[in-house]
């Protein structure tokens, strides 16, 4: 794990979607053709409502894997976490 010394961006990512399943499913889209990417750390994705962003819904679990970065299941999944 490479430790923060410096502050991290984040970048808000706006959309026209409507629903939180909707928004959800764009971000899993994203997360599976910019996997690879690994400046992104898809395990603290987030969404929120345009006008409500102080209320965040947290995509993925953020359980860390020893190795393997962090556990790509839903948030608040049953069972173990498992690798991405």
């Amino acid at each position: 794990m490479v430790p923060v010394t410096d502050p991290h961006w984040i970048i808000h990512l706006p959309t026209t979607l409507h629903r939180v399943d909707d928004a959800a499913a764009l971000a899993m889209a994203l997360r599976h053709s910019l996997g690879h990417v690994l400046a992104i750390d898809f395990g603290e994705t987030t969404l929120s409502e345009e006008d409500r962003q102080f209320l965040r819904t947290r995509v993925w679990c953020d359980t860390r894997l020893a190795g393997t970065g962090r556990c790509g299941r839903r948030a608040d999944h049953d069972g173990q976490c498992l690798a991405p």
